[in-house]
């Protein structure tokens, strides 16, 4: 029960301290491909801390999970667990609210996902209404679409076949490379797959919404994976290029004016791409992917470290 409950308060430690300790970094705007690495990193630790307890809290209190656990397992590290030294009934209630806390996870991953089906399906009904396919055309047989629009727009519709749709008017107002950065940009987030951080960063946010790791998770994730896309467009097209491209495609939506609007984080984006930072030295990217990397193990020596105790 004192592995289960150690586990317990490491998953909460992180889940409250994590969001602060990488909030106060200054290099996530440099290296956002690393910081997606490291929340996705912290996110699984959490996790897996609460998965942990859950199963040596269960193991503590039903006799049939403990043979399932340790059915290959020495005596002395069945011993070492002390599973039977404490009240039965608390390690059972805790078990049972972290099993209901899983499967409401993996219901607002379900819900999350189908509410994405529901809501391509019909973007790309409405897709094939503004642009009617030709006659022996495959629907999502082409990557790349033109709509007939008065505003200028583009964006990566996701799903089996990515398709990059661009309305007219914004082939009218991007001039020259701009429209290649542009493209590369959305090209980034498909070959990336940025829609399924997206997807279960909101329902983890949407699940848990008084779990600070989970919001902070959502909202780094939403900045994180356009900053990455900027970069990848950047170094194929240069940053000024991305740079007028952005301008071009939100001026007329009032994202660069004094009042917050829903596309506020527009002007940092651009304020990083026209006045860049040095990035991170290689051997700093390592350390820090490789960091990151550890993390998830600690709720694993947590859970182990009993054990191999007891064998060694």
């Amino acid at each position: 029960m004192m592995v289960s409950l150690a586990l317990l308060m490491l998953g909460a430690l992180a889940a409250v301290v994590a969001p602060r300790l990488v909030s106060r970094a200054d290099w996530p705007e440099r290296e956002p491909v690393v910081a997606l690495w490291v929340w996705q990193c912290v996110v699984a630790a959490v996790l897996l801390s609460f998965a942990l307890s859950m199963i040596f809290s269960a193991a503590a209190a039903w006799q049939l999970v403990r043979g399932h656990v340790f059915a290959s397992a020495p005596h002395g590290v069945v011993e070492a667990y002390a599973l039977g030294a404490t009240e039965t009934w608390w390690s059972a209630a805790l078990a049972v609210v972290l099993a209901f806390c899983g499967v409401w996870t993996g219901a607002m991953l379900a819900r999350e996902i189908h509410r994405a089906h529901v809501r391509r399906k019909r973007q790309r009904a409405e897709l094939l209404v503004r642009s009617p396919l030709m006659p022996d055309e495959v629907p999502g047989s082409e990557p790349l679409v033109v709509l007939e629009a008065e505003r200028p727009d583009a964006w990566w519709l996701p799903g089996a076949a990515p398709q990059l749709i661009i309305t007219t008017a914004a082939l009218r107002r991007l001039k020259g490379r701009q429209l290649d950065a542009v493209l590369a940009h959305e090209q980034g987030h498909a070959r990336a797959r940025h829609d399924w951080l997206l997807h279960c960063s909101a329902a983890l946010a949407n699940g848990f919404p008084q779990v600070p790791v989970f919001a902070a998770f959502r909202d780094e994730m939403h900045r994180l994976v356009e900053l990455a896309a900027d970069d990848v467009a950047s170094r194929r097209y240069g940053r000024l290029t991305i740079a007028l491209a952005l301008v071009e495609l939100n001026e007329e939506r009032g994202v660069f004016g004094p009042c917050p609007t829903p596309g506020a984080e527009l002007p940092q984006r651009v304020n990083r791409l026209l006045t860049p930072v040095p990035r991170l030295t290689p051997a700093r990217r390592l350390r820090l992917t490789a960091a990151a990397a550890l993390v998830p193990v600690v709720p694993l020596l947590v859970a182990f470290v009993p054990g191999l105790r007891a064998l060694g």
